[in-house]
């Protein structure tokens, strides 16, 4: 298969200028950028992108997308209560089925919003790694696993899901919290990582009691306990990563973590604002995530990108923080070396092909002044045209294109989602 992306405006976020130009893709890779893409023919397909800009697709690096049956029924609760109250109980009724359809929906939404890679923690991760290979989205799995998971299977699963480059679905070892974790989890999960010598990610510092909560567990801080107990020596990160101290900075760039800001988040559940200019400055890598929709509600990176610049400003009264620049590649490519998705950070020959095409003839790219600028601050989900994945256009103009009526995972996802209120409803007048 060999498609011709051609009469575009190419941003390779490699740090060189804007070109017009076109984009050959053989397979799943690109096989050539530059000004004479015709002559690369015969080709299956051809597009004629109108002067339309094509760079690297979005990376949300931290989501739980299954979390679709619970978006717009846990509002307006603080993160504690939303966690105990409403979410765990509603998820204790979850089969693995639910997981695989619920995903669905989710990577439907990433599509419309460009993004072409997620970083996925929920439970059943086999069901999201499925769901992913089905729609064809890339997705990285946190896995989690239950009181009888052995070290051994979780090296098993690591090194299965990582040995084929091609594979749309890879594996990284990861806790939900420090707070969430049993004795067993943690013992299993380090052991597995200085076998493997993997990364490891978790949500870390989402909020002040959290952090003051571990200081009286522990004698000291999340970032510091895990550090201590070994979880980060082989690299990995943290979602949330809002209460750093000094020293938490310190450790972070000391073993090259990456921080994945969830603003969407983190201002709805009222957690905190991240000082992603300090944490620049400290030279740590930082991504951004939309986190699950049942805490943004949406999934839409650049919803992320206008919190991201916007509270960062506000926060530090500086119009001059966090350049427009800085936060596209917090999108882009700073979330792809978070998920170890150096195949498919930039555009580059040889690179897998996860291109987006964003419309510049919508009245908010008008006039062009600066093309970075105007998808920061002005652009839109609206914007989207495109989204190709592994060289398979999956959304075009409005249109899916996943081998399954769109209707059917609706529906679906409608059906779980009463069930499980009903199943609640059910437990609930059994106590009475």
């Amino acid at each position: 298969m060999k498609t011709l992306l051609k009469n575009a405006r190419i941003l390779k976020m490699n740090d060189e200028p804007l070109f017009d130009g076109d984009i050959v893709i053989e397979n799943n890779r690109i096989l050539y950028i530059g000004s004479n893409g015709e002559s690369y023919g015969p080709f299956d397909i051809v597009r004629n992108c109108h002067r339309n800009l094509l760079m690297p697709g979005f990376k949300n690096a931290h989501t739980h997308s299954a979390m679709t049956f619970l978006r717009s029924k846990t509002d307006g609760y603080s993160l504690h209560d939303w966690l105990f109250d409403v979410v765990f109980p509603r998820e204790k009724l979850l089969k693995p089925s639910d997981v695989y359809h619920l995903s669905k929906v989710a990577y439907l939404e990433y599509l419309t919003s460009g993004i072409t890679a997620c970083f996925d923690q929920y439970y059943f991760p086999l069901m999201s790694g499925q769901a992913a290979k089905d729609v064809g989205m890339r997705i990285l799995l946190l896995g989690t696993f239950n009181h009888e998971t052995s070290a051994e299977d979780l090296v098993n699963l690591y090194e299965g899901f990582n040995s084929e480059s091609e594979s749309l679905v890879r594996y990284c070892f990861g806790l939900h919290a420090e707070y969430t974790a049993t004795p067993e989890e943690y013992k299993a999960l380090n052991q597995a990582i200085h076998m493997a010598k993997a990364p490891f990610f978790i949500h870390i510092s989402e909020t002040k009691s959290e952090v003051e909560d571990c200081f009286k567990r522990r004698g000291m801080s999340p970032v510091a306990y895990l550090e201590k107990e070994g979880f980060f020596d082989y690299g990995g990160g943290g979602y949330h990563c809002i209460y750093f101290s000094d020293e938490d900075i310190a450790l972070f760039k000391k073993r090259n973590l990456s921080v994945i800001s969830c603003p969407g988040s983190n201002a709805k559940l009222a957690s905190g604002v991240i000082p992603l200019e300090k944490y620049l400055n400290a030279g740590l890598n930082i991504g951004l995530g939309t986190d699950g929709p049942a805490s943004n509600n949406c999934l839409d990176m650049f919803k992320e990108m206008t919190l991201a610049f916007s509270l960062s400003k506000l926060s530090t009264q500086n119009a001059m923080s966090l350049p427009a620049s800085e936060v596209l590649k917090m999108a882009t490519i700073n979330g792809a070396k978070a998920m170890g998705l150096s195949d498919c950070d930039i555009l580059e020959v040889g690179k897998k092909a996860d291109i987006i095409e964003i419309d510049l003839m919508k009245p908010n790219m008008h006039p062009i002044n600066d093309v970075v600028s105007n998808l920061v601050y002005s652009g839109s989900k609206d914007n989207i045209k495109m989204t190709m994945i592994d060289g398979k256009i999956l959304y075009l103009e409005g249109q899916f294109f996943v081998n399954e009526a769109i209707e059917d995972i609706y529906n679906k996802a409608q059906e779980i989602t009463e069930r499980i209120e009903q199943e609640l409803a059910a437990q609930k007048a059994n106590k009475r």
